[in-house]
């Protein structure tokens, strides 16, 4: 949710030109990478909340290249953007950890056949 702060904040420098497309995207992006954080987390599969967990990973990567473009179309400096990566690094470092750890428990809950 940091991030999602964060992500709200740095998209008003964008010029009112792009109010309705990469300020728009970039935010429907930040706001799916919580969604389904929170989503996968309310389903009763571990299946299913790995597929969620892949999605908001994906809206992630989605979500720095948003910024990145930001940045070359001179919206964002780079200085500005420092701690949003820093923020993106970590919510994807913590997403990895969470799926392997899911995948572990599924790997272990599975039985085995003999």
């Amino acid at each position: 949710m940091d991030l999602v702060t964060l992500c709200y904040r740095l998209s008003e420098r964008y010029p009112r030109s792009e109010e309705f497309n990469l300020r728009m995207q970039t935010r429907r992006a930040v706001i799916s990478v919580a969604a389904n954080i929170a989503e996968g987390h309310g389903r009763t599969g571990i299946g299913e909340y790995l597929h969620h967990l892949s999605i908001s990973h994906g809206s992630l990567m989605e979500l720095e290249t948003l910024v990145h473009a930001a940045v070359r179309l001179g919206y964002l400096e780079t200085d500005a953007t420092s701690q949003f990566f820093v923020g993106t690094e970590e919510v994807a470092r913590l997403l990895k950890a969470l799926m392997r750890a899911l995948r572990q428990r599924a790997s272990e809950a599975t039985p085995v056949i003999v």
